[in-house]
């Protein structure tokens, strides 16, 4: 999701994020929505995100909510440290 906001333009975060163990991989759709793999537990959580500039909120369909921060490339969200997965060529 990219857009121009008062704080400028947003990041470009749409794709597979991974933590470094491949255990957990969160998938960031261009629709604002998320889907979050835990080892073979596929979409564990599913729900909608926004961004603003760097900053990203979350909004699981249950209810819950989380934040995330991409800095250097790098997504911290909550307790996670996730990295964009590159595909394959």
């Amino acid at each position: 999701m990219t857009s121009d906001s008062a704080n400028g333009p947003d990041i470009d975060i749409v794709g597979m994020w991974v933590t470094a163990d491949g255990y957990i991989r969160q998938e960031l759709r261009a629709d604002g929505r998320y889907d979050e793999a835990r080892g073979r537990r596929a979409s564990a959580y599913t729900g909608r995100y926004t961004v603003t500039g760097s900053h990203i909120d979350y909004v699981d369909d249950t209810g819950f909510t989380a934040t995330g921060d991409v800095r250097d490339g790098v997504l911290y969200h909550e307790h996670l440290v996730l990295y964009r997965e590159q595909p394959a060529p």
